[in-house]
């Protein structure tokens, strides 16, 4: 056991409201997903509470709203600074609360730094442009142009997947804009989110600007949804509960990162060995337990026999085990519930004609990389979210029907393509039904600071810093009469 597993161990940990540690009556016992071991002790806040940090946060709007740019992108570049030295910490507090194998967890922490970083940048670039009002004959003689504005106070509440870097994806862009936060990490890994409040508070953030409250989301994520008192509502999770945030917000704007069911293209003429890696990465990093795992793949008959031969024999060889050990590619699910969950999937896929070619057992405790061929597009494994260690891949005749293939789905977040052909790939840029597409790479493929978020059940509004600071202000427009 490391040295940070004995001190976070039984650890009590505290609400986090006004820049101060709040206690709460009743605490709940957090475990390690991987071990079973239980790791901390959080509070679980209430309805009181949460109202708490969200008048903490509405006191705090001037604060931070009219702090000096280039005071807010200080404050995130210290906490840049704090959390390069402290990197390795973080990244074992994801992996013992998570079970994400330590090579991602640390992957994790590096992405964070970046868009802590980024968000410093756009700090200093919330501008709005002039306007050509002589353009109307009734604009003549006037002068007009906009200025973006603090919303207010953002309620935040963010999935376990990734607990620092969807926190600072939600955070970041938030203190750039200059508002104030009030945020509800995922129930299983509330240690990631309340490590970074520590983090901002010896970066100098005033106090209220960001209150961390852990608890159930029927106390804590029902409050904040509700309370009019909240701007606005950036939410990652599914879309179960993301269309009920939807219907409760009111007025409220909203962000929504609801999932996918993300799919690849490999055309014909493609060299097989040089996607192998990539695909592996796309489908099993994280236990699949990310937005834009690759869950499907359609390839090209020609190349369909050398892909999943050349896949299949790479899936196999991958570590399974310990998330803390630095071989382990692959750890235990957030869960037990959801690991019977994906493995009854995979029984119901093969009860229904398809193969699993590897995996779709479990290796002490652990469900093992999984790879299912000749499954039908009406099962779970293709047409759900798997969140899970689960790729399919099927053969195609053509890459129209590859697309045809992709688009049958109630999501719409990432795809990519794989091809040598200039036409098919531009083919796929403009018929693919989702918010991103990926070309020559794996759908899984994001870095921090592009416009991220998809069409239809995959949600509304985009990440990615400077996309998320417009959502996290108001635009406002000014016209002057100069005569």
């Amino acid at each position: 056991m490391s040295k940070l597993m004995k001190q976070t161990q039984t650890a009590k940990k505290y609400l986090w409201i006004n820049g101060q540690k709040v206690e709460t009556n009743s605490y709940s016992p957090l475990f390690s997903p991987y071990s079973g071991e239980e790791i901390a002790q959080v509070a679980m806040g209430d309805e009181e509470q949460t109202k708490e940090a969200v008048t903490a946060a509405y006191n705090a709007q001037d604060i931070i709203g009219k702090m000096p740019a280039y005071q807010r992108a200080e404050i995130l570049e210290n906490a840049v600074t704090l959390l390069k030295e402290r990197s390795l910490e973080a990244a074992e507090i994801i992996s013992l609360e998570s079970a994400k194998p330590i090579k991602f967890a640390k992957a994790e922490v590096a992405r964070t730094i970046e868009t802590y970083k980024f968000s410093a940048e756009e700090a200093k670039r919330v501008y709005g442009e002039t306007l050509p009002m002589d353009a109307a004959e009734g604009g003549i003689g006037r002068f007009g142009y906009t200025v973006r504005e603090p919303l207010g106070v953002i309620g935040a509440i963010t999935p376990f997947n990734f607990p620092l870097n969807l926190v600072a994806h939600k955070v970041g862009p938030a203190i750039a804009a200059g508002n104030p936060i009030v945020l509800k990490p995922a129930s299983q890994t509330p240690l990631s989110a309340l490590f970074i409040g520590e983090i901002f508070k010896e970066a100098g953030l005033p106090e209220g600007v960001l209150n961390i409250v852990t608890g159930p989301g029927s106390a804590v994520g029902e409050t904040i949804v509700k309370d009019e008192r909240v701007s606005m509502v950036t939410f990652t999770g599914s879309p179960s509960v993301g269309i009920g945030i939807r219907n409760k917000a009111g007025l409220k704007k909203t962000t929504l990162e609801l999932g996918s069911n993300s799919a690849l293209i490999v055309d014909k003429d493609i060299d097989i060995d040089t996607l192998i890696d990539r695909c592996i990465m796309g489908s099993f990093s994280n236990q699949g337990q990310v937005c834009i795992s690759l869950q499907r793949i359609y390839v090209h008959e020609d190349s369909y026999d050398t892909f999943i031969n050349t896949f299949t024999e790479a899936a196999k060889k991958l570590h399974v085990g310990d998330p803390l050990d630095a071989k382990t590619y692959v750890s235990s699910l957030i869960s037990k519930k959801e690991t019977d969950r994906v493995l009854k999937w995979i029984k119901e896929a093969e009860s229904k004609g398809a193969v699993v070619l590897t995996g779709g057992s479990l290796q002490d405790g652990i469900l093992e990389p999984t790879i299912i061929t000749e499954a039908s597009s009406d099962l779970k494994v293709s047409c759900q979210e798997v969140f899970g260690p689960v790729v399919v891949v099927n053969k195609v005749k053509t890459v129209s029907e590859a697309i045809k293939l992709v688009n049958d789905s109630r999501y719409g977040l990432q795809a990519g393509i794989y091809s040598s052909s200039l036409e098919n790939a531009a083919t796929a840029s403009r018929e693919l039904q989702v918010g991103g597409v990926i070309i020559n790479d794996v759908p899984t493929y994001r870095v921090d600071h592009m416009p991220y978020g998809g069409l239809k059940e995959s949600g509304t509004g985009r990440e990615g810093i400077r996309y998320a600071v417009e959502e996290m202000t108001e635009m406002k427009l000014v016209v002057w009469n100069q005569r």
